[in-house]
Protein backbone atom coordinates (compact mmCIF):
# COMPACT_ATOMS: atom_id res chain seq x y z
CA UNK A 1 0.00 0.00 0.00
CA UNK A 2 1.58 3.55 -0.90
CA UNK A 3 -0.79 5.35 1.63
CA UNK A 4 -1.74 4.78 5.28
CA UNK A 5 -5.17 6.33 4.70
CA UNK A 6 -7.47 8.07 1.83
CA UNK A 7 -10.23 10.69 2.39
CA UNK A 8 -12.43 10.10 -0.66
CA UNK A 9 -14.54 12.41 -2.35
CA UNK A 10 -14.86 15.27 0.06
CA UNK A 11 -15.36 18.72 -0.62
CA UNK A 12 -11.61 20.11 0.14
CA UNK A 13 -11.31 23.75 1.31
CA UNK A 14 -8.07 24.68 1.55
CA UNK A 15 -7.84 28.52 1.21
CA UNK A 16 -3.88 28.79 1.63
CA UNK A 17 -3.45 26.82 -1.82
CA UNK A 18 -6.11 28.32 -3.40
CA UNK A 19 -8.29 24.91 -3.28
CA UNK A 20 -12.15 24.86 -3.25
CA UNK A 21 -13.45 21.18 -5.41
CA UNK A 22 -13.92 18.13 -4.63
CA UNK A 23 -11.01 15.74 -4.28
CA UNK A 24 -9.33 12.88 -2.42
CA UNK A 25 -6.01 13.39 0.33
CA UNK A 26 -3.86 10.52 0.53
CA UNK A 27 -1.68 10.59 4.08
CA UNK A 28 1.69 8.51 4.36
CA UNK A 29 4.02 8.79 7.25
CA UNK A 30 1.74 11.20 9.34
CA UNK A 31 1.91 13.91 6.28
CA UNK A 32 0.25 14.76 3.24
CA UNK A 33 0.92 13.11 0.24
CA UNK A 34 -1.62 13.43 -2.78
CA UNK A 35 -4.00 16.06 -3.24
CA UNK A 36 -6.10 14.55 -6.30
CA UNK A 37 -8.79 13.49 -8.08
CA UNK A 38 -9.45 9.63 -8.40
CA UNK A 39 -6.79 8.27 -6.06
CA UNK A 40 -7.38 4.71 -5.98
CA UNK A 41 -9.01 3.14 -2.85
CA UNK A 42 -6.59 0.18 -2.92
CA UNK A 43 -3.59 2.45 -3.15
CA UNK A 44 -4.05 2.97 0.49
CA UNK A 45 -4.82 1.06 4.03
CA UNK A 46 -7.44 2.18 4.50
CA UNK A 47 -10.12 4.87 2.78
CA UNK A 48 -12.80 6.68 4.07
CA UNK A 49 -15.71 8.16 2.09
CA UNK A 50 -16.57 11.75 3.15
CA UNK A 51 -18.52 12.58 -0.13
CA UNK A 52 -21.25 15.09 1.12
CA UNK A 53 -18.46 16.67 3.70
CA UNK A 54 -16.14 19.53 3.60
CA UNK A 55 -12.51 18.22 4.41
CA UNK A 56 -10.41 21.36 5.52
CA UNK A 57 -7.23 21.91 7.58
CA UNK A 58 -7.32 21.29 10.61
CA UNK A 59 -8.69 24.84 12.36
CA UNK A 60 -5.89 26.90 14.49
CA UNK A 61 -7.49 28.10 17.65
CA UNK A 62 -5.52 31.38 19.12
CA UNK A 63 -7.48 31.95 22.03
CA UNK A 64 -7.86 29.43 24.71
CA UNK A 65 -6.84 29.02 28.27
CA UNK A 66 -5.08 25.45 29.11
CA UNK A 67 -3.48 26.28 32.87
CA UNK A 68 -5.70 23.90 33.71
CA UNK A 69 -4.66 23.64 37.82
CA UNK A 70 -6.05 23.79 40.69
CA UNK A 71 -6.44 27.81 41.49
CA UNK A 72 -9.26 30.84 41.94
CA UNK A 73 -12.48 29.78 40.95
CA UNK A 74 -13.04 33.83 40.21
CA UNK A 75 -10.11 33.64 38.00
CA UNK A 76 -9.24 32.94 34.21
CA UNK A 77 -6.59 30.73 34.93
CA UNK A 78 -6.87 27.23 37.17
CA UNK A 79 -10.46 25.86 37.82
CA UNK A 80 -11.73 27.91 34.82
CA UNK A 81 -9.39 26.35 32.33
CA UNK A 82 -9.32 23.48 30.01
CA UNK A 83 -7.08 20.57 28.78
CA UNK A 84 -6.52 20.24 25.21
CA UNK A 85 -7.29 16.88 23.79
CA UNK A 86 -10.37 16.61 25.89
CA UNK A 87 -11.94 19.78 23.80
CA UNK A 88 -10.13 20.62 20.84
CA UNK A 89 -10.40 17.23 18.63
CA UNK A 90 -13.72 17.25 18.97
CA UNK A 91 -14.30 20.55 17.38
CA UNK A 92 -11.89 20.30 14.99
CA UNK A 93 -9.27 21.75 16.46
CA UNK A 94 -5.24 20.26 15.92
CA UNK A 95 -3.54 23.66 17.04
CA UNK A 96 -4.74 25.91 20.34
CA UNK A 97 -2.72 28.56 21.64
CA UNK A 98 -3.25 30.10 25.36
CA UNK A 99 -3.78 33.50 25.90
CA UNK A 100 -1.62 34.33 29.00
CA UNK A 101 -2.83 32.18 31.63
CA UNK A 102 0.41 31.78 32.90
CA UNK A 103 2.74 34.97 33.50
CA UNK A 104 6.44 34.91 33.14
CA UNK A 105 6.82 33.49 37.05
CA UNK A 106 5.26 30.51 36.26
CA UNK A 107 5.19 29.80 32.12
CA UNK A 108 7.34 26.84 32.76
CA UNK A 109 5.15 25.62 35.35
CA UNK A 110 2.57 25.76 32.61
CA UNK A 111 5.08 24.00 30.05
CA UNK A 112 5.92 21.07 32.11
CA UNK A 113 2.77 20.42 32.80
CA UNK A 114 0.40 21.28 29.59
CA UNK A 115 2.45 22.35 26.85
CA UNK A 116 4.27 19.62 26.32
CA UNK A 117 2.21 16.90 27.89
CA UNK A 118 -0.49 16.52 24.82
CA UNK A 119 -1.28 15.36 21.34
CA UNK A 120 -3.08 18.89 20.22
CA UNK A 121 -0.27 21.59 18.95
CA UNK A 122 -0.26 24.19 21.59
CA UNK A 123 1.08 27.47 22.00
CA UNK A 124 1.26 29.94 24.09
CA UNK A 125 1.54 33.66 25.15
CA UNK A 126 3.31 35.09 28.49
CA UNK A 127 1.11 37.13 30.36
CA UNK A 128 3.39 40.54 31.65
CA UNK A 129 1.76 39.65 34.61
CA UNK A 130 4.20 37.47 36.89
CA UNK A 131 1.90 35.03 37.72
CA UNK A 132 -0.50 35.85 34.77
CA UNK A 133 -4.33 35.03 35.49
CA UNK A 134 -4.18 33.82 38.38
CA UNK A 135 -6.29 36.28 40.25
CA UNK A 136 -7.64 39.62 38.90
CA UNK A 137 -5.40 40.95 41.75
CA UNK A 138 -2.16 39.78 39.92
CA UNK A 139 -3.14 41.51 36.93
CA UNK A 140 -3.11 44.85 38.66
CA UNK A 141 0.14 44.78 40.46
CA UNK A 142 1.90 47.36 37.95
CA UNK A 143 4.90 46.35 40.38
CA UNK A 144 5.00 43.06 38.71
CA UNK A 145 4.34 43.59 34.98
CA UNK A 146 7.95 43.31 34.32
CA UNK A 147 9.17 44.16 30.75
CA UNK A 148 12.96 42.09 30.83
CA UNK A 149 11.29 39.15 32.61
CA UNK A 150 8.67 38.52 30.09
CA UNK A 151 10.72 39.15 27.30
CA UNK A 152 13.22 36.43 28.55
CA UNK A 153 10.82 34.14 29.43
CA UNK A 154 9.55 34.68 25.64
CA UNK A 155 13.16 34.02 24.38
CA UNK A 156 13.64 31.11 26.43
CA UNK A 157 10.82 29.34 25.42
CA UNK A 158 10.38 30.49 21.82
CA UNK A 159 9.88 27.43 20.25
CA UNK A 160 6.36 27.43 21.89
CA UNK A 161 5.66 31.24 22.80
CA UNK A 162 3.89 33.35 19.97
CA UNK A 163 3.71 36.43 21.92
CA UNK A 164 2.95 38.53 24.96
CA UNK A 165 -0.50 39.49 26.57
CA UNK A 166 -1.85 41.85 28.85
CA UNK A 167 -5.42 41.26 30.24
CA UNK A 168 -7.84 42.74 32.56
CA UNK A 169 -6.64 45.48 33.56
CA UNK A 170 -8.83 47.97 35.47
CA UNK A 171 -6.71 50.98 36.08
CA UNK A 172 -7.07 54.17 34.18
CA UNK A 173 -3.68 54.15 32.71
CA UNK A 174 -1.79 52.41 29.84
CA UNK A 175 1.18 51.51 32.53
CA UNK A 176 -0.15 47.33 31.29
CA UNK A 177 -0.71 48.33 27.47
CA UNK A 178 2.56 49.76 27.40
CA UNK A 179 4.67 47.51 29.15
CA UNK A 180 3.85 44.46 26.99
CA UNK A 181 4.25 46.58 24.14
CA UNK A 182 7.70 46.96 25.49
CA UNK A 183 8.53 43.41 25.98
CA UNK A 184 6.94 42.70 22.44
CA UNK A 185 9.15 44.97 21.25
CA UNK A 186 12.33 42.98 23.48
CA UNK A 187 11.36 39.83 22.67
CA UNK A 188 10.33 40.57 18.55
CA UNK A 189 7.47 39.14 19.20
CA UNK A 190 3.52 40.53 19.15
CA UNK A 191 1.53 41.45 22.15
CA UNK A 192 -1.93 41.14 22.35
CA UNK A 193 -4.28 43.08 24.24
CA UNK A 194 -7.73 42.28 26.15
CA UNK A 195 -8.61 45.79 26.80
CA UNK A 196 -10.09 45.04 30.02
CA UNK A 197 -12.59 47.16 31.52
CA UNK A 198 -12.26 50.56 29.26
CA UNK A 199 -12.11 53.76 30.64
CA UNK A 200 -12.29 57.47 29.62
CA UNK A 201 -8.75 58.05 30.36
CA UNK A 202 -7.51 55.43 27.43
CA UNK A 203 -9.82 55.38 24.63
CA UNK A 204 -10.14 52.00 22.97
CA UNK A 205 -9.72 54.13 19.55
CA UNK A 206 -6.46 55.26 21.16
CA UNK A 207 -4.95 51.62 21.69
CA UNK A 208 -5.23 50.67 17.94
CA UNK A 209 -4.36 53.95 16.28
CA UNK A 210 -1.19 54.95 18.61
CA UNK A 211 -0.18 52.40 21.46
CA UNK A 212 -0.18 49.01 19.38
CA UNK A 213 2.03 48.24 16.96
CA UNK A 214 1.84 46.70 13.05
CA UNK A 215 1.37 43.21 13.96
CA UNK A 216 0.04 42.77 17.64
CA UNK A 217 -3.38 41.92 18.11
CA UNK A 218 -6.48 43.50 19.56
CA UNK A 219 -8.65 40.60 20.47
CA UNK A 220 -12.39 40.35 21.90
CA UNK A 221 -13.07 42.71 18.70
CA UNK A 222 -16.84 42.62 19.03
CA UNK A 223 -17.23 42.74 22.61
CA UNK A 224 -20.33 45.05 23.75
CA UNK A 225 -18.30 48.21 24.59
CA UNK A 226 -16.08 48.75 21.39
CA UNK A 227 -17.22 50.94 20.02
CA UNK A 228 -17.54 49.96 16.09
CA UNK A 229 -20.78 51.25 14.86
CA UNK A 230 -21.64 55.34 14.79
CA UNK A 231 -24.63 56.93 15.17
CA UNK A 232 -25.78 55.89 11.02
CA UNK A 233 -24.69 52.28 11.44
CA UNK A 234 -21.45 52.46 9.46
CA UNK A 235 -17.79 50.81 10.89
CA UNK A 236 -15.73 53.60 12.63
CA UNK A 237 -13.44 54.48 9.89
CA UNK A 238 -10.53 54.45 13.02
CA UNK A 239 -11.22 50.49 12.67
CA UNK A 240 -10.42 50.21 9.05
CA UNK A 241 -7.10 53.13 9.50
CA UNK A 242 -6.00 50.32 12.40
CA UNK A 243 -6.17 47.67 10.19
CA UNK A 244 -4.33 49.28 7.09
CA UNK A 245 -1.63 50.00 9.78
CA UNK A 246 -1.27 46.05 10.39
CA UNK A 247 -3.27 45.89 13.43
CA UNK A 248 -4.68 42.69 13.84
CA UNK A 249 -8.23 41.99 15.21
CA UNK A 250 -9.32 38.91 16.98
CA UNK A 251 -12.95 37.52 17.79
CA UNK A 252 -12.06 35.77 21.29
CA UNK A 253 -15.93 35.02 21.66
CA UNK A 254 -15.85 33.65 25.09
CA UNK A 255 -18.01 34.06 27.55
CA UNK A 256 -18.83 37.94 27.75
CA UNK A 257 -16.78 39.45 24.53
CA UNK A 258 -18.98 38.76 21.62
CA UNK A 259 -21.77 40.97 21.02
CA UNK A 260 -24.57 40.44 17.64
CA UNK A 261 -25.22 44.51 18.15
CA UNK A 262 -21.51 45.18 16.98
CA UNK A 263 -20.85 41.72 15.31
CA UNK A 264 -23.44 41.41 12.42
CA UNK A 265 -23.41 44.87 11.11
CA UNK A 266 -19.50 44.57 11.23
CA UNK A 267 -19.40 41.79 8.90
CA UNK A 268 -22.20 42.69 6.64
CA UNK A 269 -19.67 46.02 5.88
CA UNK A 270 -16.79 43.44 5.69
CA UNK A 271 -14.77 44.62 8.48
CA UNK A 272 -14.10 41.12 9.38
CA UNK A 273 -11.73 39.32 11.93
CA UNK A 274 -8.00 38.35 11.25
CA UNK A 275 -8.93 35.26 13.26
CA UNK A 276 -12.04 33.49 14.43
CA UNK A 277 -11.43 32.40 18.22
CA UNK A 278 -13.12 30.72 20.78
CA UNK A 279 -11.92 31.88 23.86
CA UNK A 280 -12.58 28.37 24.94
CA UNK A 281 -12.81 28.48 29.12
CA UNK A 282 -14.96 26.90 31.57
CA UNK A 283 -17.35 29.49 31.29
CA UNK A 284 -18.03 30.00 27.84
CA UNK A 285 -17.71 25.79 26.59
CA UNK A 286 -21.45 25.62 27.35
CA UNK A 287 -23.82 28.00 27.09
CA UNK A 288 -23.28 31.36 24.09
CA UNK A 289 -19.88 30.43 22.89
CA UNK A 290 -19.97 26.39 22.73
CA UNK A 291 -16.66 25.21 20.70
CA UNK A 292 -14.99 25.98 17.38
CA UNK A 293 -17.92 24.61 14.44
CA UNK A 294 -20.48 26.79 16.77
CA UNK A 295 -18.10 30.27 16.45
CA UNK A 296 -17.57 29.91 12.93
CA UNK A 297 -21.47 29.29 11.93
CA UNK A 298 -22.05 31.95 13.60
CA UNK A 299 -19.66 34.02 10.96
CA UNK A 300 -20.98 31.62 7.98
CA UNK A 301 -24.91 33.00 8.72
CA UNK A 302 -23.72 36.54 9.12
CA UNK A 303 -23.49 36.58 5.42
CA UNK A 304 -19.12 35.19 5.13
CA UNK A 305 -18.85 32.78 2.65
CA UNK A 306 -17.91 29.55 3.91
CA UNK A 307 -14.42 29.47 2.29
CA UNK A 308 -13.08 32.68 4.37
CA UNK A 309 -14.90 31.31 7.60
CA UNK A 310 -12.30 28.43 6.68
CA UNK A 311 -9.24 30.69 6.12
CA UNK A 312 -10.10 32.79 9.00
CA UNK A 313 -9.77 29.48 11.43
CA UNK A 314 -6.96 28.10 9.88
CA UNK A 315 -4.49 29.87 7.67
CA UNK A 316 -4.69 33.61 8.88
CA UNK A 317 -4.95 32.44 12.23
CA UNK A 318 -1.57 30.14 11.71
CA UNK A 319 0.06 34.02 10.35
CA UNK A 320 -1.22 35.76 12.87
CA UNK A 321 0.72 33.75 15.73
CA UNK A 322 3.97 33.46 13.09
CA UNK A 323 3.02 29.61 12.65
CA UNK A 324 2.18 29.32 8.87
CA UNK A 325 3.55 25.50 8.71
CA UNK A 326 0.04 24.99 10.33
CA UNK A 327 -3.48 25.54 8.77
CA UNK A 328 -3.25 23.99 5.31
CA UNK A 329 -3.20 21.08 3.39
CA UNK A 330 0.04 21.45 1.31
CA UNK A 331 1.93 18.14 0.20
CA UNK A 332 4.25 17.49 3.07
CA UNK A 333 2.45 19.21 5.49
CA UNK A 334 1.58 17.00 8.59
CA UNK A 335 -1.83 15.82 7.91
CA UNK A 336 -3.89 17.95 10.49
CA UNK A 337 -7.71 17.87 9.27
CA UNK A 338 -10.85 18.51 9.98
CA UNK A 339 -13.99 16.73 8.21
CA UNK A 340 -16.67 19.15 8.62
CA UNK A 341 -20.72 18.67 8.13
CA UNK A 342 -22.83 21.28 6.99
CA UNK A 343 -26.51 20.80 8.15
CA UNK A 344 -29.78 22.60 7.18
CA UNK A 345 -32.55 23.38 9.90
CA UNK A 346 -33.76 25.92 12.07
CA UNK A 347 -30.47 26.86 14.45
CA UNK A 348 -30.08 29.31 16.96
CA UNK A 349 -27.13 30.39 17.83
CA UNK A 350 -26.36 33.18 21.20
CA UNK A 351 -23.90 35.72 21.58
CA UNK A 352 -22.05 36.43 25.76
CA UNK A 353 -25.35 38.67 26.59
CA UNK A 354 -28.47 36.20 25.58
CA UNK A 355 -28.96 37.56 22.11
CA UNK A 356 -30.10 35.19 19.85
CA UNK A 357 -29.41 35.09 15.99
CA UNK A 358 -31.55 32.04 14.30
CA UNK A 359 -30.31 30.93 11.01
CA UNK A 360 -30.76 27.67 8.48
CA UNK A 361 -27.20 26.22 8.62
CA UNK A 362 -24.62 25.39 11.07
CA UNK A 363 -21.45 23.19 11.04
CA UNK A 364 -20.60 20.30 13.08
CA UNK A 365 -17.06 18.12 13.15
CA UNK A 366 -17.48 14.94 11.70
CA UNK A 367 -13.62 13.73 11.61
CA UNK A 368 -10.38 15.17 12.92
CA UNK A 369 -6.79 13.81 12.42
CA UNK A 370 -3.61 14.88 13.98
CA UNK A 371 -0.09 13.99 12.18
CA UNK A 372 -2.76 11.51 10.22
CA UNK A 373 -4.06 9.91 13.08
CA UNK A 374 -7.97 9.68 13.68
CA UNK A 375 -8.18 11.24 16.90
CA UNK A 376 -12.39 12.41 16.48
CA UNK A 377 -14.73 10.25 14.76
CA UNK A 378 -18.07 11.20 15.17
CA UNK A 379 -20.07 8.51 13.40
CA UNK A 380 -17.50 5.65 13.45
CA UNK A 381 -16.19 6.75 10.00
CA UNK A 382 -13.26 5.00 10.65
CA UNK A 383 -14.58 1.34 11.83
CA UNK A 384 -16.29 -1.60 10.22
CA UNK A 385 -19.64 -3.29 10.85
CA UNK A 386 -18.85 -5.23 13.78
CA UNK A 387 -21.56 -7.95 12.28
CA UNK A 388 -18.49 -8.61 9.17
CA UNK A 389 -15.59 -8.75 12.19
CA UNK A 390 -14.41 -12.03 13.32
CA UNK A 391 -17.20 -13.53 16.16
CA UNK A 392 -14.13 -13.37 18.56
CA UNK A 393 -13.25 -10.03 17.82
CA UNK A 394 -12.75 -7.82 20.90
CA UNK A 395 -10.25 -10.79 22.34
CA UNK A 396 -6.85 -9.20 22.51
CA UNK A 397 -5.84 -12.84 23.52
CA UNK A 398 -7.52 -15.87 22.89
CA UNK A 399 -6.65 -16.88 26.42
CA UNK A 400 -8.53 -14.19 27.88
CA UNK A 401 -11.73 -15.90 26.59
CA UNK A 402 -12.85 -17.73 28.96
CA UNK A 403 -16.78 -19.89 28.30
CA UNK A 404 -19.24 -20.75 30.71
CA UNK A 405 -19.65 -24.59 30.99
CA UNK A 406 -22.59 -25.99 28.97
CA UNK A 407 -25.98 -26.40 30.33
Amino acid sequence: MRYELLLKGGHVIDPANGIETITDIAIRDGNIAVVDTDIPADSAQQCLDVSGLYVTPGLVDIHVHLYATPGNRDAWAGDNSILPDGFSFRAGTTTMVDTGSAGWRNFADFRHRVLDRFTTRTYGFVNIAGFGMATMMTEQNVHDLNVDECAAIAREHEDVVVGLKTAHYVMPDWTSVDRVVAAGEKARMPAMIDFGHFKPERPYYELVSERLRPGDISTHMYRGPVPCIDEQGHVYSYLREARERGIRFDVGHGAGSFCFRNAVPCVEQNFWPDSISTDLHRMSMNIGMLDMPTTMSKFLVMGMPLADVIRLSTIEPARVIGRPQHGHLSVGAAADVAVLRLDEGDFGYMDSFGGVLRADRRLFCELTLCDGQIVWDLNGRSGADYRTLDPEYGVRDVEELIRPPQA
